[in-house]
């Protein structure tokens, strides 16, 4: 979805019939020129992302960008981001390539394993209390984030349980954010503007 100047939106998941569900939320921010551009939606289904198998039982299920000579649904999104969905076969290490002109970052939410890049990655810490200085190899529990520094490919070592985790990666857009609430601009100035016109009713300009 993209939002720009029309779309407020709230998500209601539901789950199954004991309420469990997996479910994510990327934000990709627009450049300055595409702040108020014109709304759209995508409604994908599960059987459109393609998903490939590896020698080594590596899978992936490609939902934005290029991967393994799969293009994901999802398109029209300007950070141009790849999105995978990444499970690593128990106690098998797998090198994934990445662009080194994008920045990266991976979410483990099943299993464990050890992340090693090209370049030294940092670790953001969610539910897992584990050394955020164990550089350049960081142990990734489940619901843990690993960012990565600019390098040409990552490596990951799965755990006895495997490693199921999301790769995303996305062009820089390099420049300022200002954000507050669901708005996000580039400068204070127009993020007051914009929480003044969504208080009044004319934020959305296209319906």
């Amino acid at each position: 979805m993209t939002a720009g100047s029309g779309i407020l939106h709230q998500e209601m998941p539901k789950g199954d019939s004991r309420g469990r569900v997996h479910g994510f939320q990327l934000w990709a921010n627009l450049p300055a020129n595409l702040k108020m551009t014109d709304p759209r939606y995508q409604d994908i289904p599960a059987s459109a992302i393609p998903e490939i198998t590896d020698d080594d039982e590596t899978r992936v299920r490609v939902v934005s960008g290029e991967f393994w000579g799969q293009r994901g649904p999802v398109e029209g999104v300007a950070a141009d981001p790849s999105y995978v969905d990444v499970s690593v076969a128990p106690n098998r290490r797998r090198r994934l390539k990445i662009e080194t002109t994008r920045n990266a970052f991976a979410y483990a939410f099943a299993g464990s394993g050890t992340f090693r890049d090209a370049s030294d990655p940092r670790a953001v810490l969610t539910e897992s209390a584990v050394d955020p200085n164990a550089n350049p190899k960081y142990d990734a529990r489940n619901h843990s984030l690993v960012l990565f520094d600019r390098g040409d490919e990552i490596t990951v070592q799965a755990g006895e349980e495997g490693i199921r985790f999301l790769l995303v990666s996305g062009k820089p857009i390099e420049e300022p954010v200002a954000w507050y609430g669901p708005i996000v601009m580039n400068t204070q100035e127009e993020l007051r503007q914009a929480m003044t016109e969504l208080q009044s009713g004319t934020f959305i300009k296209h319906r």
